[in-house]
């Protein structure tokens, strides 16, 4: 397994500059958050892909992910969203993805993680479930063209929140360009032991993001090792599965000391998976 952390903990650095941070804490990869101030993709040039491109090889590091959940670009980190009222803003939404698609293939990264169809206040389930479903079936179609695979990654309060939320969609969605970016908090915080679903949903998982999250279980992603989750034993038990991939670690709440976090995390975590 190797280890990433996520640029959207690094909003007040340039993209540029946050790889240079990471890499001299001695981190192997980053995921890039496809919007601003990072890798928006109406702001992105071909000339900012390849100076992106050059030090990423410059350090030695790739691509773990590309985050394509949150849209401050238009709005916020949730909306506009796959399940909006509106049919213009759900293909605000859409459009975006399909642009995420493209600057995946562009960056040559696998994998882009997206919101499990937005918030649910107001909105019939049923209703948001047909209109996620399609909304992926047409994401999925570009996907497997262009050989990307789209991760969607479970959150409290959204439309997919839970393990058996996930594996009911994924039966809607067959498609192989479609699966699961395993978030490690938000399962914890919506009552599910992280540990017992790494086998469960193994089937799924492209990809994983790690923080920890507090015994109270509300949505504040912590640095690992200041929480309740066992994090040693969920480690543990994603390297018996054979996954040899990227653990993206995502604190966007530490923005204001990015460094700090990232380091700390960086130690943390990187003892626990050396010693497996």
């Amino acid at each position: 397994m190797k280890l990433a952390f996520s640029s959207n903990g690094f909003k007040k650095y340039d993209l540029l500059e946050a790889i240079d941070r990471l890499a001299d804490i001695g981190y192997e990869g980053i995921e890039i958050l496809a919007d601003i101030p990072h890798a928006f993709p109406p702001d992105v040039t071909e000339e900012r892909i390849n100076a992106i491109r050059e030090r990423l090889k410059k350090h030695g590091m790739s691509i773990s992910n590309l985050n394509a959940f949150m849209l401050y670009g238009i709005r916020d980190n949730w909306r506009p969203s796959f399940i909006e009222a509106d049919e213009k803003e759900r293909r605000l939404r859409i459009d975006h993805t399909h642009q995420c698609i493209d600057l995946a293939v562009q960056l040559g990264i696998q994998t882009l993680s997206t919101e499990p169809g937005g918030p649910i206040d107001g909105v019939d389930v049923d209703w948001a479930n047909h209109l996620f479903i399609s909304a992926m079936e047409e994401l999925a179609d570009h996907a497997e063209k262009v050989g990307v695979t789209i991760l969607v990654e479970p959150e409290p309060h959204l439309l997919i929140e839970n393990s058996d939320q996930f594996i009911a969609f994924k039966k809607a969605v067959p498609s192989e360009a479609v699966a699961l970016n395993f978030d490690v908090g938000h399962f914890f915080c919506v009552g599910e032991d992280p540990v017992e679903l790494v086998e469960k949903l193994l089937p799924y998982t492209k990809h994983y993001h790690l923080e920890d999250i507090a015994a109270d279980r509300v949505h504040q992603h912590l640095i690992p090792g200041t929480g309740a989750i066992n994090i040693p034993r969920v480690l543990q038990t994603i390297q018996r599965t054979g996954y040899d991939g990227f653990i993206t670690v995502e604190l966007y709440p530490y923005e204001n000391r990015a460094m700090k976090a990232a380091s700390e995390a960086y130690q943390y975590v990187k003892k626990i998976m050396d010693a497996l």
